[in-house]
């Protein structure tokens, strides 16, 4: 899909809030806008989707159902940032990396550990001093969200959707922080669309599995980790396998998003 369908068809959704950009990518001479749709409510919940270009199915969860999302959220009186597609080039050639082969991804913080070193992941259990937010030029996906993060106060929620194309099979799992209880309803909501990927390795280079609820964590400098260390109560990143059939995905992003709607009302 061209990203600039993509834009015109988001578009049709502009009457549901304040639809606009916070900056643009440009390729070749053609401009491609990140976009951003917010809408008003008392507690907030920010939806990310799209970091990798090959994982489409959050941002055609948007792209198809924005309708729907902005009415359960009206319902809780929950206001919403939404960044629908946030790698452009990366969606329109359906590449994980951007067409610079930048990795917009896992670059917003840095953490540094006991010895000095500074690193953008931590290991499972490893220690460090202090976190901080990146600085440095880096994709310039990832350059252009950082301040448009940093000027508003952390939501209560933050959800990113994401899929893995490693995983065989069809299935869905999440990487989550914090009391993970508060996760298991959007879980069971999910075991009718995809099965749960439960107790399983997840991950080939760094030893990370699920537990029994298709759950893990890992401070991987993502958003998710980005807003959890800001506070954020509620911080996970959904995802279903590539192998899952799009409905189905499209049935777990919906429920996982209901649930973190419900989730930002409760405070």
């Amino acid at each position: 899909m061209r990203y600039a369908d993509y834009v015109e068809d988001f578009s049709r959704w502009a009457s549901l809030g304040e639809l606009g950009t916070y900056g643009e990518a440009v390729h070749d001479g053609t401009r491609y806008p990140y976009l951003r749709l917010v809408v008003d409510g008392a507690r907030w919940l920010t939806i990310t989707a799209g970091f990798h270009g090959d994982e489409q199915s959050g941002p055609r969860t948007l792209l198809r159902s924005m309708d729907r999302v902005v009415a359960w959220a009206r319902q809780h009186d929950v206001g919403l940032r939404v960044y629908p597609c946030l790698n452009p080039t990366g969606f329109e050639d359906t590449t994980r990396y951007n067409r610079a082969h930048q990795r917009p991804n896992n670059d917003l913080l840095r953490y540094e550990l006991p010895g000095g070193h500074v690193r953008g992941e931590l290991l499972p259990g490893q220690r460090f001093k202090r976190w901080y937010v990146r600085t440095t030029p880096g994709a310039a996906e990832t350059d252009a969200l950082l301040p448009e993060l940093e000027q508003h106060a952390p939501p209560v929620a933050a959800l990113d959707l994401h899929q893995d194309p490693f995983h065989e099979g069809p299935g869905s799992y999440a990487y989550v922080f914090g009391e993970r209880s508060g996760f298991h309803s959007m879980v069971r909501a999910c075991r009718g669309f995809a099965p749960i990927v439960a107790q399983q390795q997840v991950d080939d280079v760094v030893p990370l599995s699920t537990d029994e609820h298709g759950l893990l964590e890992y401070a991987d400098g993502s958003i998710t980790d980005y807003f959890w260390r800001r506070g954020v109560r509620w911080a996970a990143a959904l995802e279903t396998t590539t192998d899952t059939d799009p409905e189905a995905c499209h049935q777990v992003n919906l429920a996982w998003i209901h649930g973190f709607i419900e989730r930002a009302a409760a405070g």
